[in-house]
């Protein structure tokens, strides 16, 4: 009885043993040669380098663009390489010049207040005969140089027109081949300065020829005022007419 239950008790402890060594999980590595490898650890280094890599990827994606929005930006505030302010701005130098050589009665306002007001505002009608032709002499001579003033500056005018079409051209093709917003919009700009600079000589113009036609209007009013006085004077009863003798032939 002793002896079975011995057996049974030794049975048990063996069945026991069996159990825990298969419930005890084996190692996961394996020696070789005295290199330990584990499994598990080698995937997690290589699943760290991939996320590794993949950070170093996304980094060298964001400074290109970051390279890129530069050159970009570069272009952008890269300026025009052409201008023509300076031919612009002789242009105009020439058409003031012009303007500035009006004869007789220049682009004064105070010198055409004081000049007008003597020569065809307050015309003074008491005057002898041979004043009042020296006056209509000199308004005659007021126009004419008034009109020789507007060819010239139409002349001018019509100079500039070779510099402007090749202002635009320069500036077209510039603006056509810009790189950034700032070149367009230098071109752009330049562009309405060309403008400008054709409706200066516009204005320029239109006033010459205005001034020439004012004074013209002025002479012509000045005259009629002066012709009927010099009829006054001419239908005036005075002496009359007081027949002489006239000896015609020579005895």
């Amino acid at each position: 009885m002793k002896s079975s239950l011995r057996q049974a008790l030794v049975a048990g402890a063996a069945i026991l043993s069996l159990t825990a060594t298969a419930l005890v999980p084996a190692p996961a590595y394996a020696q070789f040669g005295g290199i330990v490898y584990d499994p598990s650890n080698y995937a997690q280094n290589v699943l760290t380098a991939a996320r590794t890599l993949e950070q170093i990827n996304n980094q060298i994606r964001q400074l290109q663009n970051q390279a890129t929005s530069l050159i970009n930006e570069a272009r952008n505030l890269a300026s025009l390489p052409t201008t023509v302010l300076a031919p612009l701005q002789q242009q105009i130098q020439q058409t003031q010049q012009l303007l500035g050589q009006a004869q007789r009665m220049a682009y004064n306002v105070q010198q055409i207040q004081t000049e007008f007001a003597r020569q065809y505002k307050s015309m003074d009608l008491t005057a002898p005969q041979a004043a009042m032709i020296q006056g209509a002499e000199s308004r005659w001579q007021n126009s004419v140089a008034a009109f020789e003033d507007a060819l010239k500056v139409q002349a001018g005018a019509v100079a500039n027109i070779e510099g402007t079409r090749s202002a635009v051209t320069d500036l077209v093709t510039a603006s056509q081949s810009a790189t950034g917003a700032l070149q367009a919009a230098q071109a752009g700009n330049q562009l309405l300065a060309v403008q400008s600079q054709q409706l200066a000589d516009l204005i320029a113009s239109v006033t010459s020829l205005g001034r020439a036609q004012t004074l013209d209007a002025a002479s012509s009013a000045a005259a009629k005022a002066q012709a009927r006085e010099q009829l006054r004077r001419f239908l005036a009863p005075g002496r009359g007419y007081v027949a002489t003798s006239v000896q015609m032939f020579r005895n």
